[in-house]
């Protein structure tokens, strides 16, 4: 599955926001997405290419219009129309995957939660651009933060996660709910495919920061399975290839039905692609 267009642009925010510093690491190492705050004044973004979170969760022509770029891409690249399901389901991932990373990157770069319900994001996919206003924040006891306006303290580790799965879950339920009558799907496999998108986006993220063995053990702890609505957990675990060298892989919760478009090409996480297929594209990205 693919993740939003490129762009060149840096990130901004206000001044002494609690995750500014975040979102400009985050655009650092992946310069396809731009995270930009507004401030409590200023209106978010709407217009050619914008499409407010709100938006997405009232279905209807948002939706529609939203997904009328998943139907185009998978046409021209693919040469044949994917089935409506299919074409949302995308959609849907292609939101989230993006979004979910507002959350998890302030979390595990500086163990800071944001609140964003749907009225406060609004997203520019072509572009690769989230337009965001931040309110309030969960954080640790000894952050520096925790006396800014909008802190809200935890008392440690494990309540903090806590704040990361509600918030993700506050944010994506009423957008998944605007897709649902395009999805076909039931609850369970739909957040099975969200889970997906908190594990994979930070675990990428973690990859390009140099992380990614500190991101899936913290997913870990974030995904422990069990943590409703999430479907499973973080999935995780390790392979080996025949020189012995560690092959990390996880299998995912959902199921993004790409196999509907092309057979013979499954994501190499899809629980349809068995390990010996998953060592051999493994160690060779690893060789590369």
């Amino acid at each position: 599955m693919s993740v939003p267009a490129l762009s060149t642009a840096t990130a901004s925010a206000p001044a002494g926001s609690p995750v500014a510093d975040a979102y400009a690491r985050l655009t650092e190492v992946h310069p396809g997405l731009r995270v930009d705050e507004r401030s409590a004044h200023e209106p978010a973004p709407r217009g050619v290419g914008w499409v407010g979170a709100d938006e997405l969760a009232a279905g209807g022509a948002a939706v529609d219009a939203f997904l009328a770029w998943d139907e185009e891409q998978v046409l021209r690249d693919y040469g044949s129309p994917g089935r409506p399901d299919v074409v949302a389901g995308f959609g849907l991932h292609r939101y989230a995957w993006p979004v979910c990373l507002l959350f998890t990157v302030p979390w595990f770069l500086h163990r800071r939660v944001p609140r964003l319900p749907a009225d406060a994001v609004a997203l520019h996919r072509t572009r690769g651009r989230l337009s965001v206003r931040v309110e309030s924040f969960a954080c640790l006891p000894d952050d520096p933060a925790a006396g800014l306006p909008g802190a809200l303290v935890v008392a440690d580790e494990e309540a903090l996660r806590a704040r990361v799965r509600d918030a993700v879950a506050e944010h994506l339920a009423p957008v998944a709910e605007g897709f649902a009558p395009r999805m076909r799907r039931g609850r369970r496999a739909v957040w099975g495919m969200l889970t997906d998108d908190v594990a994979e986006g930070l675990w990428y993220v973690g990859g390009l920061l140099g992380e990614g063995d500190r991101a899936r053990a913290e997913l870990d702890l974030l995904l422990p399975g069990g943590t409703a609505p999430y479907t499973g957990g973080s999935g995780f675990r390790t392979l080996h290839a025949p020189d012995g060298s560690e092959l990390p892989t996880r299998d995912r919760a959902g199921c993004c039905l790409f196999y509907t478009i092309r057979p013979a090409d499954t994501c190499i996480t899809c629980p349809r692609t068995r390990d010996a297929e998953r060592i051999t594209r493994l160690a060779v990205a690893a060789s590369a």
